[in-house]
């Protein structure tokens, strides 16, 4: 298998399908997530939704490099979360998250292994495996979050 397959499978087991972590994934852990759920405010902590959005964020904009696109995406909106007031909402967002996850991870399966050691857009920014493992690094840290604030919310400490 190559390097790229194995990125590809990994993004994969975090975001859609995956076990192997912690045996969860964020489409199975945000499956049965509420939208007043996904919106409740604990402590100080992020909602659920701005979570996924955050995360949904980079996702398409990395996804946008792979497609042939400009880098568009700057850390200071990654938080800009439309306000949702609907289980229509909500769904769109999981939608947009699985349908560019998946496009992701098949871009990735595209890419040449000896292109994996290549700039991605800026010196700056590392090379293209470096982008695809911090994106997957980067989401298991937000599933973590999003894991322990769904717990707060369904079972609230007495």
């Amino acid at each position: 298998m190559s390097l790229a397959s194995q990125l590809a499978k990994r993004f994969r087991e975090v975001l859609l399908d995956g076990l192997w972590i912690a045996n969860m994934n964020f489409k199975d852990q945000l499956s049965d997530v509420t939208w007043e759920q996904a919106v409740t405010k604990v402590d100080s902590l992020n909602t659920i939704a701005m979570l996924t959005f955050h995360i949904h964020y980079y996702i398409a904009g990395v996804l946008n490099v792979l497609e042939g696109g400009d880098l568009e995406i700057k850390d200071q909106f990654s938080f800009d979360l439309p306000p949702i007031e609907s289980e229509e909402q909500w769904k769109d967002l999981l939608n947009r998250l699985w349908s560019d996850s998946e496009k992701f991870a098949s871009l990735v399966e595209q890419i040449p292994d000896d292109k994996l050691g290549d700039v991605f857009v800026d010196e700056k920014y590392g090379t293209y495996r470096r982008n695809i493992e911090g994106m997957i690094e980067h989401s298991y840290y937000h599933l973590g979050q999003i894991t322990l604030i769904k717990k707060m919310l369904t079972h609230p400490s007495s």
